[in-house]
């Protein structure tokens, strides 16, 4: 029987996600946020440790290529889905291990994707929210000073197991964003990790802080989105979303 060829599922954009094979919570966000639209968002798993430690870290930078390879060809942007890992291993090494099995192709990540929004909104001192443990954040803050972005506040809940992030309730992470907040001169909150969940309570914490907070996962979507040439206005939560295209 004849038959005929097309593009393929969601024509419209096709992004590749390299995820890390111990995260429980980025494929789950990018559901809520992508449901329903005209997207083809393909994952790759990434072997990474359970603890989240900067030689623990380095460790995916041998595996990026090989896995980036294990995505389809013909994709519109790739995203490195590690705010921790690109900050030790850092954004520009990152995008080259990702296109030397995809050349050509746009490469994020969420460090790359906060520095980009924060950029994109005017916004230069932030509170930081993380899961991590201080040789994490410490490296995580000088990344974010060379671009400008001055971290005023800090609250961690020092935890490295990658498992127990993914469980940190929502409720506790708001919590944490508030306390962040509550310090003159803050702009944004940030919070890190693309394993820590905050789709369900972004919009409440702006709302109730009146500022603007973007995670790991915000970022990284609406960075994908925009390295494409897409809008993403109103896609995702939160006033990053919001915005109208540049």
């Amino acid at each position: 029987m004849t038959y005929e060829l097309d593009e393929g599922a969601g024509a419209g954009i096709r992004l590749g996600l390299i995820v890390l094979s111990v995260d429980e919570t980025l494929e789950y966000e990018a559901r809520q946020a992508l449901a329903g639209r005209e997207v083809n968002l393909l994952h790759a798993r990434i072997p990474a440790r359970a603890d989240v430690t900067p030689e623990d870290l380095e460790t995916m930078a041998g595996e990026m290529t090989a896995t980036a390879a294990l995505l389809p060809r013909g994709l519109n942007a790739v995203g490195y889905a590690c705010t921790s890992g690109a900050t030790i291993i850092g954004p520009e090494r990152v995008a080259a291990l990702v296109q030397m099995a995809h050349p050509g192709v746009p490469v994020t990540d969420p460090l790359s994707a906060v520095i980009a929004a924060l950029g994109e909104m005017g916004l230069s001192r932030i509170a930081l929210v993380t899961p991590y443990v201080q040789e994490i954040t410490l490296p995580m803050r000088a990344a974010l000073a060379a671009h400008g972005i001055e971290t005023v506040s800090e609250v961690s809940f020092g935890q490295k197991e990658e498992r127990i992030v993914a469980r940190i309730a929502e409720r506790s992470t708001r919590r944490a964003i508030a306390e962040a907040a509550d310090k003159p001169g803050v702009e944004a909150v940030f919070t890190s990790c693309t394993n820590l969940r905050t789709f369900g309570i972004l919009e409440a914490a702006e709302a109730e802080l009146g500022l603007p907070v973007i995670s790991s996962n915000s970022a990284l979507l609406w960075h994908l989105l925009r390295v494409t040439g897409q809008p993403a206005e109103g896609w995702g939560p939160g006033r990053l979303f919001a915005r109208t295209a540049a």
